[in-house]
């Protein structure tokens, strides 16, 4: 049930090679053994990118890649966290006075991220020390949420380091939350498929309040993944919250031209609800309130009604101030639209009309075009990528996650799998060294896999 909270399974060490090694990495690290062991999910997101900070619904389901951490609680107030990849640095710090450094997000500060949201939400004065050993398989900057995995493991680890205890919900929007002290402005999808997912189905997950159903996948069909190669992180980067704060600026003007509060209105699905209209309304109102050339800081000023210095002061986020042109048009079409494909795509999983492989390929493909043309948020190597897909047999493909790079998911008919992973390997991968040397985890096959969960050793 997605109101429990996550389970403890007690497992043979023996039969999971993984937790063997990060056992035996963590008692030579730090000389004693782990009490347990958390692991939380990446996801691939089927359709509806960009749109959740909207306050629309997504469509995600888990991945098998994880984040995996082994745990022992300790009498010192002192947090440890050690990563099986040596690339990546040991940390440690107090647990009273955790600080996350915004300019450069390494990985510990998103592992603070998820502890903090816990402390600060039990209003823990005397929050337990742990020692921890990490260990990922999602491919970074993918776009296969490896950075909001590694916030829900550590959420997750210090909720039961600490003896208490929350519904998967309560800890999926405690993680979003915790998340933006990194300084992105997601919205909280990553999070909620990390702790909702459950084996065999994709989920719709809408918001505010957050629920999640399941949506069962078409047979004859198999996901696939493939990574550009060509690193995204969103927290490192700008384009990401300049989209998110579009999408404010154009809930604003399309509130203001309807005689709604625009002042209080925050998100492109508040307007959708307050004039009480579907989707297919709400383009049309785009249409006829915006303008497809970009608008200045000067334009919205006047269109609102507001001096410059409002703008900046109480709109405006603090790394939005140097920014001087806005598309509004393009930014509000692209979520509208791609929140009537969402709700299509689950329409046409549930009644799995005799065409619905074909019907769901299409949604992907507008997904795609939507997401390069309106959102400008792809880049020339997933663009290849999705062609070079479709060229080999893919009914539908697109790009997923953020954008800017990561990678792109098809929807292959599963009898044609194994020559389209042959052909896609060899027109993408190996014609290019750096892309050769990554192809093994850069192209699979992906079904639903579940949440996140504790073990405990058998």
């Amino acid at each position: 049930m997605a109101g429990d909270s996550p389970s403890a399974l007690p497992v043979q060490l023996v039969e999971q090679p993984r937790l063997q090694k990060l056992k035996e990495v963590f008692i030579s690290k730090f000389g004693s053994a782990p009490k347990f062991y958390a692991r939380a999910p990446g996801r691939v997101n089927l359709i509806g990118e960009h749109i959740d900070y909207c306050g629309y619904a997504v469509l995600p389901m888990a991945i098998e890649q994880d984040i995996l951490i082994a745990v022992e609680p300790v009498q010192t107030q002192v947090v440890q966290l050690a990563n099986i990849n040596s690339s990546y640095l040991d940390f440690s710090t107090s647990v009273n006075n955790v600080q996350i450094n915004k300019t450069k997000p390494q990985w510990h500060n998103y592992f603070l991220c998820g502890l903090k949201g816990i402390q600060e939400h039990f209003g823990l004065n005397n929050p337990t020390g742990m020692n921890c050993l990490l260990d990922g398989t999602i491919p970074p900057s993918s776009g296969l949420s490896s950075s909001s995995a590694l916030v829900c493991c550590a959420g997750l680890v210090t909720l039961r380091a600490n003896g208490k205890t929350l519904s998967k919900v309560e800890l999926a929007e405690i993680c979003t939350k915790s998340e933006r002290y990194i300084g992105t402005e997601g919205g909280g999808m990553d999070q909620s498929i990390s702790f909702l997912a459950e084996e065999g189905t994709a989920k719709l997950i809408e918001f505010s309040p957050l629920r999640a159903t399941d949506v069962r996948l078409p047979s004859g069909a198999t996901f696939v993944i493939a990574n550009s190669c060509v690193e995204m992180n969103k927290a490192a980067t700008s384009h990401y919250n300049i989209r998110v704060m579009e999408c404010r600026l154009a809930t604003k003007l399309l509130s203001k031209s309807k005689g709604l509060e625009w002042r209080k209105m925050l998100r492109l699905h508040d307007v959708q609800t307050k004039l009480g209209v579907s989707l297919e309304e709400m383009l049309t109102i785009v249409e006829e309130v915006l303008h497809p050339e970009p608008y200045s800081a000067e334009e919205i000023c006047k269109c609102l009604g507001i001096s410059l210095e409002e703008l900046h002061s109480q709109i405006l986020s603090q790394n939005m101030q140097d920014v001087s042109t806005f598309k509004l048009y393009q930014r509000a079409k692209h979520v509208y639209s791609e929140a009537a494909r969402v709700l299509e795509f689950q329409k046409i999983c549930s009644e799995a009309p005799a065409n619905a492989l074909q019907l769901l390929g299409e949604l992907m493909k507008q997904s795609h075009i939507s997401c390069r043309e309106m959102y400008e948020c792809s880049c020339p190597e997933l663009d290849r990528l999705v062609d070079i897909c479709l060229q080999f047999g893919a009914i539908g493909s697109r790009l997923t996650g953020a954008g800017w790079g990561g990678c792109t998911v098809s929807m292959v008919p599963t009898d044609k799998l194994n020559t389209f992973l042959k052909n896609v390997k060899k027109a993408y991968y190996q014609t290019d060294g750096q892309r050769l040397a990554a192809e093994n985890n850069s192209l699979f096959a992906t079904k639903p896999g579940r949440g996140a969960l504790v073990f405990v050793e058998a």
